[in-house]
């Protein structure tokens, strides 16, 4: 039976509730309204409002609270209602959570979860819409993980809270409603990258809300005789070197797709890694197709043109094949 990327998410909040009485749930209206889009709904009336709890408008003290929850010993899951809004608790999750274990030669840990919404594609402008994964990839001392997948929403949640330094999780909103069967082995692998389609001809790197359209894309491809592999990163810190590299050298040429800003992007930061590591496997200069380079608009035909798209990703990939 297929399930809902939500109803998967769902899942892994309800186990992890159920198991670990030191597990809670904090953030924006996500006890009796539902969650913002809908992920814990139902989890207050079974778990009660000591597990989940509703807190003020505030990331910065609820993010706070959850790393001092965090470092009493609890096993904290905050949501953060987009990731927009995550830049207000920046301090708490860049200066103090990812630091401490750092600034305390060991001593502390802050096994902390933070999951928040991201991306675009739902028309609600630019306060609400940005991808800004590779802000939290870059920090030393964060785990940042981008499940694109049904298993994935089901399956890194546990591993996450079993980390014991802070996690943060990014669910791109145009993956809620994407459904699929849930497989017998969807267990949490939250270290390595995962090859989506086998291919030959160049390796399609991509993650989060992207895989869709880059598995799109490829099917496209394929329908013309080109074939392309599929390479979901999942996990954006730390990258997974060995499974970026063995992909590059297996077909000798990348794309890079980033919903992100080119500028200073994680795409960049791939293709850099692709160069230090793979370059003389290569045979053709590795490109990127990211976001345009303005705040994402409302309009549905300026926002559709801002990002990434198949038609897009499609041009790229012949452009490297020169078909």
């Amino acid at each position: 039976m297929k399930i809902s990327y939500r109803e998967a998410m769902r899942l892994a909040l309800q186990e992890a509730l159920a198991a670990d009485p030191r597990v809670f749930l904090m953030g924006e209206d996500v006890g009796r309204y539902g969650g913002s889009y809908a992920v814990s709904k139902g989890l207050l009336e079974q778990f009660g409002p000591e597990r989940v709890r509703d807190t003020p408008l505030s990331e910065l003290g609820f993010v706070g609270a959850g790393i001092g929850a965090a470092l009493g010993g609890m096993r904290p899951i905050v949501e953060v209602m987009t990731v927009n809004f995550s830049l207000l608790a920046l301090d708490a999750i860049v200066n103090t959570a990812a630091a401490l274990r750092h600034m305390s030669g060991g001593q502390l840990s802050v096994p902390l979860v933070i999951r928040m919404a991201t991306g675009a594609g739902r028309q609600i402008a630019a306060q609400h819409s940005h991808s800004l994964e590779n802000w939290y990839a870059h920090v030393p001392g964060l785990r940042v993980l981008a499940p694109a997948t049904v298993a994935d929403a089901r399956g890194m949640l546990a591993p996450a809270l079993a980390d014991p330094d802070p996690v943060v999780i990014f669910e791109h909103a145009q993956l809620y409603n994407l459904e699929d069967e849930l497989p017998a082995d969807w267990g949490g692998d939250i270290a390595h990258a995962a090859v989506r389609r086998s291919g030959t001809q160049l390796s399609l790197i991509t993650y989060g809300g992207n895989l869709p359209k880059a598995l799109q894309a490829a099917q496209t491809l394929a329908d013309e005789g080109i074939s392309v592999e599929v390479l979901d990163l999942r996990v954006l810190r730390p990258l997974d070197l060995s499974g970026i590299t063995a992909s590059v050298r297996k077909t000798r040429r990348a794309v890079v797709v980033d919903e992100g800003w080119k500028t200073g992007s994680l795409a960049g930061e791939i293709m850099a890694t692709i160069m230090e590591n793979c370059f003389y496997d290569l045979d053709a200069p590795v490109v990127r197709v990211c976001s345009q380079e303005v705040p994402i608009p409302y309009a549905k035909h300026l926002e559709d043109a801002a990002l990434p798209q198949v038609p897009g990703i499609v041009r790229a990939v012949k452009e490297v094949l020169n078909v």
